[in-house]
């Protein structure tokens, strides 16, 4: 295995290799069963990345990992596609928001949030956010392949633009694209439901 420094960093040590994947496997397992819907196969399919993570790219620099590690789980996920020959389990939504220009801002950033920082007042309040969690999961599990992709980088991992583009394969323009899709298409099947950002 070659071994090389990125930009002048170290390269990750194991503490730091295994610290990275135990704090990215909750959110990676989630993406993972948005993608296929099954939560045996998003299993398989988050371990299969780490190990991959782990023995390509384990020498790489910590700061290395989260980028290298969404492409190699977007790369599974999408293996596990062709070998089960599914596609197009979700369709396109159409936008309810005409075309505005939105593709910095999250319409859904005020409708609920699981952080530390908010927490709901009464057992009501709570049950309530939970629920509203939950139906945003769902949406989410609904958006086509591309603009889920695009949307959980950005919003869930918190990646921007260039580091989205990159970890997909596609333009920049493309990733605005895509989650200008996502965005509307999320605020439209929620406004649907009464749920207002």
């Amino acid at each position: 295995m070659t071994t090389r420094l990125s930009r002048g960093f170290p390269l990750a040590t194991t503490q730091q290799l295994s610290d990275f994947l135990a704090g990215t496997e909750r959110r990676a397992y989630k993406q993972a069963v948005f993608a296929c819907r099954d939560e045996d196969a998003a299993l398989d399919i988050v371990q299969d990345s780490m190990m991959k993570l782990a023995d390509r790219y384990g020498d790489r620099p910590a700061e290395e990992l989260p980028l290298l590690f969404q492409r190699i789980l977007q790369n599974c996920i999408r293996d596990h596609f062709r070998r089960s020959k599914i596609r197009n389990l979700w369709t396109t939504l159409l936008s309810a928001f005409g075309s505005r220009d939105e593709d910095d801002h999250d319409p859904l950033e005020n409708v609920a949030d699981d952080r530390p920082s908010y927490q709901a007042r009464t057992p009501e309040g709570q049950l309530e956010q939970h629920q509203t969690l939950k139906i945003i999961e769902f949406e989410i599990s609904k958006l086509p392949t591309r603009q889920r992709e695009a949307f959980l980088m950005r919003y869930w991992e918190d990646m921007n633009v260039a580091e989205t583009a990159a970890a997909m394969g596609c333009s920049e323009g493309s990733v605005k694209t895509h989650c200008s899709r996502a965005t509307h298409a999320l605020a439209a099947a929620l406004e649907k439901r009464g749920i207002t950002p």
